[in-house]
C-alpha cells in the first residue's frame, strides 16, 4: 500500500511492539544511553571550549585534544546540536555551551568584507579563508534559528534568516568558482545536491518557527531542485553536481551519485512532507529512499557505500552518519507507516552500526567517524563528531518517546 495515502482504521493499524528484536522501550534505552553517557560527557571533558567559546572537534580516542582550530562548519552543527538538546530534553549546560559558541562566531567568524571564514585559531584569530561554498553561513544559520528558539531571541532570529539569504547570494552566484572537493568535476556556479539538502533541513526547522513566505517559495524550489532536476531518470538516482543552470553535463559528474547525500535528503523531504501535510510528496521521498539504500548496501561486508560512478567505481569507504542517515530515514517511515521494508532495513542497519562504529569495545567513548570498506579500527584518529551523531540519537529518541506513548500504533499523520 502508498506510505500516506491509505490510512487503516485505528483497530487495524499495525502496532510495533519490537524493532531490531527489541521492545520499544528497550531501544529507547539504548538511544538514552548513547545520547547521555556517552555523546554528552565526552563533549563536555573534551572537546568545548568553556572559556572562550566554541566546539575543537580535532579529539584523540583518550579525549586529548590534537589542536585547538575552530572549524566555521562545526561551530555551526555545535550550535544547533545542543540548543536542539536544550530545546527537546531540557539541561541549562546545553544553552551554556550555544550561547557561548553564538558569541565567540559573532564576535571573531566574519572577515573584514563581512564573509563568513572557514576556520579560527581558539582565541578567535582568523586561520582560513572566507568560505566559498555557502556551507558555513548555511550550518550558522541551522544553528542560529535553533538557538533562537532555545533563548527566545527574535533577534537571533532575523539574523539566522539574513545569514541564510547571505550563503544562497553565494550559492547563486554563477562566477563562484570553488573546488567542491568529492565531486569528480567542479565548474563556475555549479549546483550541488548537498546544498539542496542543507537548505531543506534548514527551512524545514526554520519556518516551524517562523512563518516567510520568501523562505517558503526558496523551500519549494529546493524541493524541485532535487526531486526533479538532480533526479536522474535512467538511473533513478540523484546526480550530485550539474551546472550552475542545472544541466547535466557529458562528464565524469553525469554518473556520479552521492548516495549518502541523497539518503539524507530524502529523510529531510520525509521531514518537510508532514510539515505540509503532503502525502504524495510523502510517499515521493520514501520511494526514492528506498532506491538509494538498496543501491548504496554492501553486500559483502554490510554497511552503506558513500558514494559511486554508476558507471565506474563505488567509493568503498563506510563513514558513519551515512549509516544513521539510513537509520533516521526508516524510523520515520516506522513511526508514520505500516510498510514492512523500513523496519527491515533498521533491523539490518541498526546492528551493523552497533557492531562496528562504538569505540566502546576498544576502550573508549564515543564512535568511529569512518574507516575502511570492513571499518578496521584505526587506533589514532583526528576528529570526533559534533552533529551527525547526535542528530540521529535525538531524533530517533523523540521518535521512540512518540511511538512508546500510542502503544507502538503508526501516527495517524495522514488520516
Amino acid at each position: 500500500m502508498a506510505t500516506g495515502v491509505q490510512p487503516q482504521a485505528d483497530t487495524m493499524r499495525t502496532k510495533r511492539s519490537h524493532i531490531a528484536g527489541m521492545a520499544l522501550a528497550d531501544l529507547r534505552e539504548q538511544y538514552r544511553s548513547d545520547l547521555f553517557d556517552d555523546y554528552v560527557p565526552f563533549w563536555r571533558t573534551s572537546g568545548f571550549d568553556f572559556e572562550l567559546g566554541g566546539f575543537m572537534c580535532a579529539v584523540a580516542d583518550d579525549g586529548t585534544q590534537l589542536n585547538t582550530e575552530k572549524s566555521m562548519w562545526y561551530q555551526g552543527r555545535g550550535l544547533w546540536t545542543h540548543s536542539f538538546l536544550y530545546n527537546h530534553f531540557g539541561g541549562d549546560e546545553h544553552l551554556e555551551m550555544a550561547r557561548l559558541t553564538k558569541d565567540f562566531v559573532l564576535k571573531h567568524g566574519r572577515d573584514k568584507e563581512g564573509n563568513w571564514v572557514t576556520s579560527m585559531d581558539r582565541e578567535g584569530r582568523i586561520t582560513g579563508d572566507a568560505d566559498r561554498m555557502g556551507y558555513a553561513a548555511l550550518f550558522l544559520a541551522e544553528g542560529l534559528q535553533e538557538y533562537a528558539k532555545a533563548a527566545d531571541d527574535e533577534e537571533t532570529m532575523d539574523l539566522a534568516i539574513d545569514v541564510f539569504w547571505q550563503g544562497t547570494k553565494l550559492y547563486n552566484d554563477p562566477d563562484r568558482d570553488v573546488n567542491q572537493g568529492y565531486i569528480p568535476v567542479s565548474y563556475p556556479g555549479m549546483r550541488v545536491g548537498g546544498f539542496e539538502m542543507v537548505t531543506i533541513v534548514l527551512l524545514n526547522s526554520l519556518l516551524q518557527k517562523r512563518s516567510d513566505a520568501a523562505l517558503e517559495a526558496r523551500m519549494s524550489n529546493a524541493l524541485e531542485n532535487v526531486t526533479e532536476r538532480f533526479w536522474h531518470p535512467e538511473y533513478r538516482l540523484n546526480n550530485e553536481a550539474l551546472d550552475h543552470n542545472f544541466n547535466r553535463r557529458d562528464d565524469e559528474n553525469e554518473d556520479f551519485v552521492y548516495l549518502g547525500h541523497a539518503i539524507e535528503t530524502f529523510w529531510m523531504i520525509l521531514h518537510e512532507a508532514l510539515r505540509r501535510q503532503d502525502p504524495a510528496l510523502f510517499d515521493l521521498a520514501a520511494e526514492r529512499l528506498k532506491r538509494h539504500i538498496e543501491v548504496a548496501w554492501d553486500d559483502v561486508y554490510g554497511g552503506f557505500f558513500r558514494a559511486m560512478e554508476v558507471n565506474g567505481a563505488l567509493t568503498f569507504d563506510k563513514v558513519l552518519w551515512l549509516q544513521e542517515e539510513v537509520l533516521i530515514g526508516t524510523m520515520i517511515l516506522m513511526e508514520h507507516t505500516d510498510l514492512e521494508w523500513p523496519a527491515w532495513w533498521f533491523d539490518r542497519t541498526f546492528h551493523y552500526v552497533q557492531e562496528k562504529f562504538p569505540l566502546r569495545q576498544h576502550g573508549y567513548p564515543m564512535w568511529i567517524m569512518g574507516g575502511d570498506r570492513k571499518v578496521t579500527y584505526q587506533p589514532k584518529t583526528a576528529r570526533k563528531g559534533n552533529f551527525h551523531h547526535p542528530r540521529h540519537l535525538m531524533l530517533n529518541l523523540l521518535a521512540l518517546d512518540r511511538m512508546i506513548e500510542r502503544n507502538g500504533a503508526v501516527s495517524g499523520v495522514w488520516q
